[in-house]
């Protein structure tokens, strides 16, 4: 995929996993783009690792992995955070 597209691609899944798991982040769209990108990162080696299959094109199940992985980056930065406050 080209850069356009991983920019999308990532605001996507970056605004569903926002919308599945709400926090109290203050995340910008940039901010948000990044989280999508980065969970298409992690959700493509995790699922590739586990047998399933890897992000491979602006696809229903390509986006799936990429929020199931900005979900898992959205749970760590909630964990990192209560540890920060206590």
């Amino acid at each position: 995929m080209g850069i356009l597209s991983w920019v999308i691609f990532g605001l996507i899944a970056g605004v569903i996993a926002r919308c599945i798991m709400p926090g109290k982040e203050h995340m910008g769209i940039f901010m948000t783009m990044i989280l999508g990108v980065v969970g298409a990162l992690i959700g493509g080696v995790i699922s590739t690792a586990l047998g399933f299959g890897k992000v491979s094109g602006f696809n229903i199940y390509s986006i799936a992995i990429a929020t199931l992985g900005a979900i898992i980056v959205l749970f760590a930065i909630h964990k990192i955070r209560a540890l920060k406050q206590l």
